[in-house]
């Protein structure tokens, strides 16, 4: 595979974005970020891609190769506490990022964790449904069972499935901010927010619901 590989824009980068592009990012006020996975077995299904946006509309996609456990730029990103980085189900790309990248993700916002607690109106939580309602746009799914993890260059259509995972976590997340501060659920959003790192270290270490009775 080349080093780079285009689609509308997107660039698709081998195990680490380059230091002018780290330069950029850095001076972001929000990173939006997904991962895609072999499985969803920590420590036995590998992480194959990284993606990230930021309020700029600059997305990114990081093709981490078998075997990759450093990709520095990407480490300090995630690592930097000034800048909010925004999930969707944090509690598995975190544990992703640090099973594979020795990764500590800081400062974490994630969507289906803040759309449990302000769209209480409603038990559909995942991401298509999430955009769909709060942005009027419809998330294609259809290539989210993928073999991530090929030697050959990702099609077209898995880039773009990719990307749009990331295109609108952020105004997403300002949307539900907002509902969460009408309804004076904000400081318990981010009381949650700060207990993902433990859960996904739980997970991976393989432990089932330590809170149970």
């Amino acid at each position: 595979m080349n080093n780079t590989q285009k689609n509308e824009k997107i660039t698709l980068y081998n195990n680490d974005i380059t230091q002018n592009l780290y330069n950029i990012y850095k001076d972001s006020s929000y990173l939006a970020v997904d991962t895609e996975a072999m499985g969803l077995i920590h420590g036995r299904d590998r992480l194959c891609l990284i993606q990230i946006s930021n309020e700029f509309h600059l997305t990114s996609c990081i093709k981490i190769e078998l075997n990759n456990s450093d990709s520095p730029h990407i480490k300090k990103l995630f690592e930097d506490n000034k800048i909010m980085k925004i999930f969707h189900y944090a509690r598995f790309d975190v544990a992703a990022l640090k099973c594979n990248l020795n990764i500590n993700t800081n400062n974490i916002f994630c969507t289906k964790i803040a759309s449990k607690l302000a769209r209480t109106y409603t038990h559909k939580h995942g991401l298509k449904e999430l955009i769909h309602e709060l942005i009027g746009i419809e998330l294609d799914k259809s290539s989210q069972s993928s073999d991530w993890g090929s030697c050959e260059d990702l099609s077209d259509k898995q880039i773009d499935y990719a990307a749009n995972d990331v295109k609108y976590l952020i105004e997403a997340m300002r949307k539900l901010r907002i509902i969460l501060e009408r309804e004076g659920r904000y400081d318990l959003a981010q009381k949650c927010f700060q207990t993902i790192p433990v859960h996904s270290e739980l997970d991976i270490l393989k432990f089932s619901n330590i809170f149970e009775h």
